[in-house]
């Protein structure tokens, strides 16, 4: 009669220990949860600090091209402007930033105006293809997909029958490119192609002219054949401190010497702007591209944001 209560005892014991177990493993996973929760509003509220501080650096750039148009109508990288801001520590980060001139780039958009090819532009980006040693045919499949019919370039180019075949299948997209980074999804571009292109290029909203005075040796390559990749860098190496007044004064440069250039399409002014910003808040770090245009009286307009991965 004395092993019934004795194996009373042990079921309680072992029934009161599972009780106990089950309690600490719900009061660990509600502590668990309530820390995931705390460090997801963490995360938030640093999140819309960093959106802040973006602001404030956008703000920033938009004052100083404000008056670098009030004081002169040429753009060049020995103006304030072209200055890369130094890391500034605020409480619980660090923010910086710099400006560069979207318009030392090659538009992808040039090369379509309206509905007709811009045989200039087409020229200019194949040369710049070639100069880095990517096929100048590219640029039929680029064009066709800004364009807006459905009649794809021979022998490159490529239209809805070719990206239909596709694996997921999808459309040209027969409009302007909103981002340069859709090149990725045109015909001939991987991951490959497109880094080397993308420091060079860019897809601006309208038809703007190239900054003589501001764009790199690659995109200088493009002005006319023959032009060698080590010519262009003495250009860029000698381009006046306070950048070339004019066009006309730009063209005078020795390399340009004896060569065709069409000055369509060239400036040594600039409207609009990229703004980079690295941002580190909290436990959160964020880079950031703005696309600012600058109106001919000054004021300044964000048209694009985007986030990118570190």
């Amino acid at each position: 009669m004395s092993a019934r209560p004795s194996r009373q005892r042990g079921v309680a014991l072992l029934t009161a220990l599972l009780v106990v177990a089950l309690a600490t493993v719900a009061a660990v996973a509600m502590v668990s949860r309530q820390q995931v929760d705390i460090r997801r509003t963490e995360n938030l509220l640093d999140a819309d600090q960093i959106r802040f501080y973006l602001y404030g650096i956008e703000g920033w750039a938009g004052k100083i091209l404000e008056k670098d148009r009030q004081d002169n109508n040429v753009d060049d990288l020995g103006e304030a402007w072209a200055t890369h801001l130094p890391p500034i520590p605020v409480e619980n980060g660090q923010l910086t930033g710099y400006i560069a001139d979207a318009q030392g780039l090659f538009n992808l958009n040039n090369l379509v105006n309206g509905d007709t090819v811009s045989a200039v532009d087409l020229q200019r980006f194949r040369r710049l293809l070639a100069g880095l040693n990517l096929q100048p045919s590219l640029a039929d499949a680029v064009v066709d997909w800004i364009d807006s019919d459905v009649n794809p370039t021979v022998p490159d180019g490529a239209e809805d029958d070719y990206y239909l075949g596709l694996t997921p299948a999808y459309r040209a997209a027969n409009r302007p490119m909103a981002d340069a980074s859709e090149l990725m999804a045109v015909k001939g571009f991987d991951a490959a192609t497109y880094r080397a292109l993308a420091p060079y290029v860019v897809a601006l909203p309208k038809r703007t002219d190239i900054n003589l005075n501001t764009a790199p040796a690659q995109v200088i390559m493009t002005l006319a054949d023959g032009i060698t990749l080590d010519a262009a860098k003495q250009f860029v190496a000698n381009r006046p401190t306070k950048g070339y007044a004019s066009v006309d004064a730009a063209l005078q440069a020795p390399l340009f010497g004896g060569r065709n250039i069409q000055r369509i399409g060239l400036s040594v002014a600039s409207s609009y702007f990229v703004i980079m910003s690295d941002i580190r808040f909290g436990r959160l770090e964020q880079r950031f591209r703005s696309l600012l245009v600058r109106a001919d009286n000054g004021a300044t307009t964000v048209i694009a944001r985007s986030q990118l991965y570190l």
